[in-house]
């Protein structure tokens, strides 16, 4: 993508950040964030009180506010209480940011001009499965976050049909970077190769639930990054899934940081305390490679290795 105007909504988080930075390079990029969740210095000039003397214009806003910077070529949006139990915890408030932030974004969007939005939904609606879940499989909702995200799939259907907009909800596998890259602000938020790698660097035990065989399609974020461009580029319009079609266990993932990081710590398995859990995930991209090409760059253990790296410096 280039000589575009965009908006990253939740520009100072994880992905966000990672996505503002990565497209200021070729393109004019606005980043809004109301910093509940993000922070203004994972972007590439701009520090802590959101001044920038970079790449990125950082706006401090939250989706819900009626003036938006939607005058803009293509609309990223990013900006959600992403997480289980942080929505749980508050449901009203991340279903009015998921839900009403969502339709409010695209519908001052709409009104601007802007007609192509990308956005991030959940893979967490497959549910516990070890076989590659598709697009056009059974779904269902079984949390108050799964629904919100959910809510945005069909709101994004309206646009499209109403309106004749293109949106494409791309479903995110379990997105990691670690804490040398935009993720330690999520603290327990953040994912657990993130978590287990900073404890374990730390001389620490990681917790694991249950048995640690639990697997995940773990995505490193440049290939979501990469992924999530792409989707503007080619004008997608629908649900795409991206991840890697691969999944490791938690004990794995264990045993390859240690293995990174010259250590030998044992986890600590404890008992599951969430009432809701998916204990397996793995992705099939297929109709995003079809679409676009893309497939992705980095493989588990050069994550891990990444991940680690901030730890051996």
């Amino acid at each position: 993508m280039r000589g575009k105007r965009v908006l990253v909504t939740g520009g100072a988080g994880f992905i966000g950040s990672n996505l503002a930075n990565h497209l200021a390079a070729d393109n004019d990029v606005i980043a809004l964030d109301d910093c509940h969740l993000g922070t203004p210095e994972n972007l590439d000039g701009v520090d802590a009180e959101g001044n920038a003397s970079g790449p990125v214009e950082f706006v401090d806003g939250s989706v819900l506010d009626d003036d938006l910077p939607t005058d803009v070529d293509v609309v990223f949006h990013l900006a959600a209480y992403s997480s289980y139990t942080m929505v749980e915890e508050h449901k009203r408030e991340a279903t009015r940011v998921n839900v009403e932030g969502f339709v409010n974004t695209v519908e001052q969007a709409r009104r601007d001009g802007c007609d192509t939005v990308v956005y991030a939904t959940t893979s967490s609606i497959y549910g516990s499965r070890t076989e590659p879940s598709p697009e056009d499989m059974d779904i269902e909702a079984r949390t108050c976050y799964e629904a919100s995200k959910l809510a945005r799939e069909q709101y994004g259907e309206y646009f499209g049909n109403h309106y004749d907009m293109t949106l494409a909800g791309l479903r995110f596998f379990s997105v990691y970077q670690g804490y040398g890259g935009a993720e330690e602000h999520k603290g327990e938020y953040a994912n657990t190769v993130a978590q287990f790698a900073d404890a374990i660097a730390s001389g620490e035990s990681p917790e694991l639930f249950g048995d640690g065989t639990q697997t995940r399609d773990f995505t490193h974020v440049d290939d979501v990054v990469r992924a999530t461009e792409l989707a503007a580029d080619h004008e997608l319009d629908g649900i795409y899934n991206v991840g890697t079609g691969e999944s490791y266990t938690f004990n794995s993932m264990v045993e390859m940081i240690n293995d990174e990081l010259g250590t030998d710590i044992d986890p600590q398995y404890i008992e599951n305390p969430l009432d809701v859990y998916v204990h397996d995930t793995m992705a099939d991209a297929t109709k995003l490679h079809e679409a676009t090409g893309w497939e992705p760059a980095v493989d588990f253990e050069d994550g891990v290795a990444r991940v680690c790296a901030a730890y051996k410096e």
